[in-house]
């Protein structure tokens, strides 16, 4: 092992795997575990339900981008890891369904979240690293990012990415990904859905910020319900969805924002948030 490579092992150690900056009301979580390319270890994902959680409890942060370290987004799951455990007594089906647990919550936290949550992906996600971008609401990806579900390379089907991937592309191009595992351009993401937006390699993590400041403007209030509707209604048959979303219409006419930006439509003045 060269000194550089020495200096990243000891930094990727020692330094906190998920890093938090906050930039106004907007939260900027990193995946910080450069040295193993931001893999999932059981560490990471336990590092990142916490900030989540941190964030999600915090009123004054108004949009959340989860951003990494390093020369990938995120190689997935700790496959060294998963390995090691093969030695246990049970062949390390204990640390199997923890792991997946772990990062199954991770992925309902940041859907659960009440502000809205935008990946800033600047290179390679692969896995539970695509999984994490399909989780999200937004994404915006450098020209440089590549995605992959690869697992059927290695014999292990993305059966969990596969659950997000699904909900954000097309089935047909879900399959491609899943039963192929070859990487797709991030152009080729954006085509299918899974990205919203493709910019110059650099500049993900300022378009991933003006994208939050964007919302970040508007009534959290609004913007959770919104979000959390978003999610409820689309696992709902057509009527039942109508019905719910009536009903969730409805409540969010009688909080004092949407009276609020209503009559500052009307008045053509800038409303003022309470956000209740």
């Amino acid at each position: 092992m060269n000194a550089q490579a020495a200096a990243a092992k000891t930094a990727d150690v020692s330094a906190p795997m998920v890093l938090r900056e906050d930039k106004g009301s907007i939260a900027i979580l990193t995946l910080n575990r450069p040295a193993a390319r931001n893999s999932l270890s059981e560490a990471m994902l336990q590092a990142l339900g916490e900030a989540l959680t941190a964030v999600g409890r915090e009123r004054g942060v108004r949009a959340v981008i989860l951003a990494a370290n390093g020369p990938a987004f995120c190689a997935g799951h700790d496959l060294k890891e998963i390995n090691g455990h093969r030695k246990d007594a049970d062949r390390g089906r204990a640390y199997f369904e923890r792991i997946m647990a772990l990062c199954s919550q991770a992925m309902l936290q940041i859907v659960a979240l009440p502000q809205p949550v935008i990946a800033a992906v600047h290179a390679t996600a692969t896995a539970a690293g695509c999984q994490i971008v399909a989780s999200c609401d937004l994404a915006i990806a450098s020209q440089a990012a590549k995605f992959a579900t690869p697992g059927v390379n290695i014999g292990l089907f993305c059966s969990t990415p596969m659950v997000a991937l699904s909900r954000n592309v097309s089935r047909k191009h879900a399959m491609e990904m899943l039963l192929t595992g070859e990487l797709i351009a991030a152009e080729d993401a954006a085509r299918i859905g899974l990205v919203n937006h493709v910019v110059a390699p650099g500049r993900e993590h300022a378009e991933a910020l003006a994208l939050a400041e964007k919302i970040a403007a508007k009534s959290t209030l609004t913007v959770k319900t919104g979000k959390e509707a978003f999610y409820r209604q689309a696992e709902m048959p057509l009527a039942e969805a109508y019905k719910y979303a009536s009903e969730v219409m409805v409540k969010n006419m009688l909080a004092r924002d949407a009276e609020e930006g209503i009559g500052a439509f009307i008045d053509k003045r800038q409303p003022k948030w309470e956000d209740r």
